[in-house]
């Protein structure tokens, strides 16, 4: 019996897969940039709301689209997330989504200097935490989850703007 040599098959199987490299609690793409982000962010436009969910065509919510485009850009998700409530961020009064996203991503000192491919969070309210999250993918648009709705891509309109509490970015993106 032949061993047929899988070589070519495992590089050609990695070829349009970054390079990855550990880090002490994470995985980080040595080759991520913002066009694969925005890319893959759009690829989840359609997908149905679903709260706490994080699967492309099945459901998610704001948070779970940030999930699995780091799932699908960098591999397994960093921290297991908790299971929380819609009304999570109103009954802690804690930054939570913001402390997490600290954790694994980038934090832009400016909120307002984001670029596509930028995690961006926004507050409902001025006195109540950050507890929505979107993919910037222009300098004038976003995708992201939305109750009752599909995941879209969105103008950032002045309403947006006015709610912009965070912005971040992937660990290791370049241009």
């Amino acid at each position: 019996m032949e061993i047929p040599d899988l070589t070519s098959a495992f590089a050609e199987a990695a070829a349009d897969k970054p390079l990855m490299r550990a880090t002490s609690h994470r995985v980080i793409a040595m080759s991520l940039t913002r066009a694969a982000i925005v890319a893959e962010a759009r690829a989840w436009i359609g997908t149905p709301y679903r709260h706490q969910a994080s699967l492309k065509g099945v459901g998610c919510d704001c948070l779970g689209l940030v999930r699995g485009v780091w799932r699908a850009l960098n591999g397994a998700e960093p921290e297991a997330v908790p299971a929380y409530a819609p009304d999570w961020a109103e009954a802690t009064a804690q930054e939570a989504l913001a402390e997490a996203a600290a954790r694994h991503l980038v934090r832009l000192d400016d909120a307002n200097a984001f670029a596509p491919g930028d995690v961006i969070l926004f507050r409902w309210r001025q006195n109540l935490p950050a507890k929505h999250a979107a993919i910037v993918t222009s300098s004038g648009t976003m995708v992201h989850a939305h109750d009752g709705a599909c995941v879209a891509q969105v103008a950032i309109a002045p309403w947006w703007r006015r709610r912009l509490a965070y912005a971040f970015a992937f660990p290791g993106v370049s241009e």
